[in-house]
């Protein structure tokens, strides 16, 4: 059977959900001089934004 197709506000309301995600890891040198990690799951539009509002 066929998916039936959906038009106008219900699609764009079913196309918010599958957004495209990404995974950032940010790594921040501690006290000891060794490194930690952070690992982050973000929109793929804001990653730009989050790495430099994180760069030390």
């Amino acid at each position: 059977m066929a998916k039936r197709q959906v038009f106008g506000e219900e699609a764009k309301s079913l196309k918010q959900t599958h957004r495209k995600m990404a995974k950032v890891i940010i790594s921040t040198k501690n006290e000891r001089g060794k490194y930690a990690f952070k690992e982050t799951i973000i929109d793929q539009d804001d990653v730009t934004d989050y790495i430099q509002r994180n760069k030390s």
